[in-house]
């Protein structure tokens, strides 16, 4: 039995699998979050602890005699994190989150250093670590003083599983500190914070091996023999191992409350100002790229508040037959966006309303709009050197027949539906734990899922749609005058 951890925001999960990867049982465990001040996102390392112990016992009462024969065990967790800890593993303030935005002060200046972008192929973003670590040393020096490891959250349920400071490639590639090129820290981006080697984790591969349970907890949790624990991965780059997204060119698009276009590469490549993440993927040699919309299921759940219409109704007005753009554009930047404009000001619009403009022409139009707004980050991928030629599509808004056809019309590519499932953060994870445990070969364990349906482009329509995806992309340049 192989077992994986994803520590979320708001809740840790531990699925089971067995070494065919059928899933044996998950359970959670719940987090709060604290926002002290606006801007603020903080949580309490040791709440991690009780959330894992408390997916554990849930795991344990239904399933003892599986949880008994685990081998193996991978870690996912939210990224970006700051943990900081003393030189007695002691914590020394609240984990500043990958939501919290008090460093953008910070961030800026580091992104002014040109050897960020340069080493890290990324633009210095308020929620990375880097510009936290800043923001602590200038507001509480004595807490930074004291800092003798930064550790991101799932590494730091690592130090209490395994008693080792230990992290791997595609998490710490958010941390502004990573040369994500050659995959080592870089001495030169520590120093620009008054850090050092020493105060970071030791770095291996997701897959590679990176301690092993400690024998208290394998007791309290009755399982006998040694336990290896893998590298894991970010929860992106893990969700992509659950996923299968892990030869160079593989995609999946998520329909979430944010939206993210996720590619697999075979090679390192960095565009910064397209504001595309690029990072080390879990797996040795690879590494991935991804663009991310703020609003995506947020936009519709918007407009469902306005209309007093629930989502599925308001899709439902529009029926199954995709039809073709109506002139009226929808810019879904309810709370800024990032890729591909990294503008925090921005905000969203309707743009050729008219009389005839009826709820379900407005619904059509926030559909498009986040079709679009994917469009504009498979052309930041491409222009980063990533080709793509079809996705599979995940998450809530992936429900919507509609949306998806949508979808493979605005970025021209067939979008596929996976069989259901769950192959999230997760499952990832215990598939990292499963390939350190028995040395299997990553690329054979990290499979796609079975393809339940494709919905291919409209082809009818794809001289519309790319009509009114160059009215939306004329739109951003004229009204960000009007938000900045």
């Amino acid at each position: 039995m192989y077992l994986g951890f994803d520590l979320g925001t708001s809740g840790v999960k531990a699925m089971l699998i067995d070494g065919d990867q059928t899933i044996v049982g998950s359970a959670n465990g719940s987090l709060d979050v604290s926002r002290p001040h606006s801007g603020w996102s903080e949580q309490e390392p040791a709440h991690w602890v009780r959330a894992t112990q408390e997916a554990l016992a849930g795991l344990k009462a239904k399933h003892p005699k599986e949880l008994a024969a685990v081998r193996g065990i991978g870690l996912s967790g939210q990224m970006h994190g700051a943990t900081l800890i003393d030189a007695a593993d002691k914590v020394l303030r609240p984990c500043i989150l990958w939501n919290d935005t008090r460093s953008h002060v910070e961030a800026a200046a580091l992104d002014a250093d040109p050897r960020f972008r340069a080493l890290t192929g990324n633009i210095v973003f308020p929620g990375f670590t880097a510009p936290k670590l800043a923001w602590v040393r200038k507001h509480e020096p004595d807490v930074f003083a004291k800092v003798a490891k930064v550790l991101l959250p799932k590494d730091y349920l690592r130090l209490w599983l395994t008693g080792e400071y230990i992290s791997e490639m595609s998490d710490s590639a958010g941390t502004s500190w990573l040369d994500t090129g050659k995959r080592v820290w870089s001495s030169d981006l520590l120093a620009a914070t008054d850090l050092s080697e020493e105060q970071m984790p030791t770095l291996v591969e997701g897959t590679a091996q990176a301690g092993k349970l400690r024998a208290e907890l394998a007791a309290q949790w009755g399982i006998s023999g040694d336990v290896v624990v893998a590298g894991g991965a970010g929860d992106n780059a893990a969700s992509a191992c659950g996923m299968g997204t892990v030869s160079d060119g593989a995609a999946f698009v998520s329909l979430g409350t944010s939206g993210v276009l996720f590619a697999a590469n075979g090679s390192y490549l960095p565009k910064p100002e397209s504001a595309v993440h690029a990072f080390c993927h879990a797996l040795p040699n690879t590494w991935h790229q991804m663009g991310v919309i703020l609003s995506a299921t947020d936009a519709l759940n918007w407009h469902s508040g306005v209309t007093g219409k629930s989502a599925a109704d308001l899709t439902g007005e529009l029926g199954e037959t995709l039809k073709a753009p109506t002139g009226v554009t929808f810019l879904p930047y309810l709370s800024g966006e990032r890729t591909p404009h990294n503008d925090a000001v921005i905000r969203g619009a309707f743009i050729g309303l008219e009389h005839e403009s009826s709820r379900a022409v407005l619904t059509q139009a926030v559909l498009e709009g986040v079709a679009f707004a994917i469009r504009d980050n498979l052309e930041a991928l491409r222009s980063a050197g990533t080709g793509i030629s079809r996705v599979t599509a995940i998450g809530g808004g992936s429900r919507s027949r509609y949306w998806l056809a949508s979808i493979a019309t605005a970025l021209g590519v067939p979008v596929d539906l996976p069989a259901d499932g769950d192959f999230g953060a997760a499952f990832g994870a215990a598939r990292l734990g499963l390939i350190a445990a028995t040395g299997a070969d990553p690329i054979a364990v990290c499979t796609p899922p079975v393809t339940s349906d494709t919905i291919e482009p409209v082809a009818s329509l794809s001289g519309a749609y790319e009509d009114a995806y160059t009215r939306y992309r004329a739109l951003y340049p004229a009204i960000k005058s009007l938000a900045h």
